[in-house]
Order: structure tokens, then sequence, then C-alpha cells
């Protein structure tokens, strides 16, 4: 049984489980065991046989038609990304393109594979100085950033890492009740969009899952409901010294044929979001300014060539 077709099942299941009796029609009381709608009541929604529903929870029918997963998707009362993961898990979808790996890059699916546009992606981002932004992929590995996006990001996040795993380790050290609440909410909207972007059975992204389980409840109960949205705009605080904790507003695009997905974040005029971004390009142009004048000074400590040259000239015979 391949994986997508298990996923497809498993998803089934986890929609059944939120259904309430009661809100079908339904009794309730003691003889009912599970914790949703039995299979055979959501086959009557659905308008399909017990049996046929059985056999997709089961993953023994491979291709329902879209006729039976639109029935399934009113029944589960679907939002539009639900449905279009629902349909990709059935087959609905055609697979993604995948951009060639560049040259020289890891082939084992890893964070080091970095895709074809990742340059591209890179010097884009370079140009903008204005906001911090950073690039991911379908797995959350970190792409490319900006220099003002790699002062907002985790201290451990540079291209090649994966931003999830370090939001996890942030939210662990976070002691602040309020705060960790809402590093919380962030692990839970990247496990849904994990969940909605990556493949199953990608070895990148079981190895992902797996180490994730180990290190956050948070990540254990989203993946094990099967929530599964993409991010695309919210709120979310972030640690800027000497400001503290700042909410900021954050988007994300996708791009490179939705392989790679931009995240920026600003603030609205006059918040504390936008001074702190200001003060972050201040001080970015306060450690370029720095570092050139430490190169100035560097070359200026060089004795000339010109001067070597009359000193040590011989004649040669």
């Amino acid at each position: 049984m391949d994986d997508v077709t298990t996923d497809l099942g498993a998803y089934l299941r986890a929609r059944r489980d939120r259904l309430r009796p009661e809100d079908h029609g339904f009794e309730t009381g003691r003889g009912r065991r599970v914790r949703g709608l039995r299979r055979q009541e959501v086959a009557q929604l659905a308008g399909i046989s017990a049996d046929y529903y059985l056999r997709l929870e089961q993953g023994k029918d491979r291709r329902p038609s879209a006729q039976v997963l639109a029935s399934l998707a009113r029944t589960f009362g679907l939002d539009a990304d639900g449905r279009e993961h629902l349909f990709r898990l059935a087959g609905q979808v055609g697979p993604r393109p995948h951009p060639p790996v560049s040259p020289g890059a890891g082939t084992d699916g890893g964070p080091e594979a970095v895709r074809g546009p990742s340059v591209d992606l890179a010097s884009m981002l370079s140009s903008w100085s204005t906001i911090p932004a950073y690039v991911v992929d379908r797995h959350h590995d970190l792409v490319a950033v900006n220099d003002l996006g790699r002062m907002l990001l985790p201290a451990r996040c540079e291209p090649g890492s994966n931003v999830l795993e370090e939001v996890v380790r942030r939210a662990a050290r976070e002691t602040d009740e309020r705060h960790r609440a809402a590093w919380e909410r962030t692990v839970a909207d990247m496990t849904a969009a994990l969940r909605f972007h990556a493949d199953p059975g990608e070895p990148r992204l079981d190895e992902l899952v797996g180490i994730l389980s180990q290190r956050s409840q948070t990540f254990r109960r989203v993946w094990a409901d099967h929530e599964a949205r993409p991010l695309r705009e919210g709120w979310a605080p972030v640690e800027v010294e000497p400001f503290g904790s700042v909410t900021f507003r954050w988007q994300t695009l996708a791009v490179s044929g939705g392989e790679h997905f931009l995240s920026s974040f600003s603030g609205p005029p006059g918040s504390a979001a936008a001074a702190a971004v200001e003060y972050l390009r201040a001080r970015h142009q306060v450690e370029v300014r720095l570092r050139e004048d430490a190169i100035l000074d560097a070359w200026r400590s060089v004795p000339s060539w010109s001067g070597e040259t009359e000193s040590s000239n011989v004649s040669v015979p």
C-alpha cells in the first residue's frame, strides 16, 4: 500500500473523529463507542455505501472519483484548503514538479539539497533592504534569508537549517507562559503547513516527523490530527533587543512554482513592529560600516607593493 493511499485513510479517520453525532441528527449514548461518527453514518451523509467508505479508510480503494471526494468534503465541512488536501491525497491533483537539484548538492532529500531556483531567490532577497524576509522549501528548510531576516530568525537559523526545528527549540526555552503559548501556536501553524505542502513518503518528511515528534507535544498533536493548511498571513511575537517581545505581521507567498515560500515581517506605521524594523535597519547599516572600516584599516596596514618593489630592486645579470 503506497504512502498516499495510507495517508488518505488516516485523514478520513481523523476528520470522522471530529464530527459530533448530535450535529448530524444521530443519537448519542452509552452504546456509542467511537469518538465521532461511525463509518456507516459518514457513508450515509455522503451518499455512498458503508462498504465502499470502509475500503477508502482501509486504503483498499486507491482512486475515488471526484464526485465521491466532493461529497466527503461537504460531509466533513472542509474549507477550500482542506478540500484541496483531500483531493491531493486521493491522487486527483497531479504531483508537483520538482526543479532540478543544483550540481554538487546533496541527493538524499536533506536540507543541503538546495534546488536550482534558490540562487535567484537569494539574489532577490539580498536586494530587499527595508523588510525582514526569508525563503523556505516545502519542509521549512531555510533556502535564503536577507540581512534583516537573519536578525529576526532564531539564533541557529542559517540556510540549510530547518526553521520549524528552530521554532520548536525556541518554544521549549520560553519561560513566559503568554509568549510560550504564542510560540506553540506558531509551531502548530507551521506543522499544518508541513502536512499541506509536503508529499507523503518523502525521506526528508519522514526524517522531520521523527525528529519533531520526539521534541514537541504540539507537533505530535497537530500531526496526529492531520491538520493541513498553508501559511498565508498572521501575527507573531518576535524577541527584538532592546524592545523585548514585538508582535509582527507576517505574510507568506508561494514562489518558484510552489516549491518555495517567501515570508516577510512588517508592522503598521507607528507600531512597535515598524519601529523595530527601522532599528534593525539602522543597526545593520552600522554593522556594515564597521566591517567596511575594519577592511579599510586592514588594507592600510599592509605595506605598499610599490615600496616593497623599490626596496628589493635587484639587478639581474
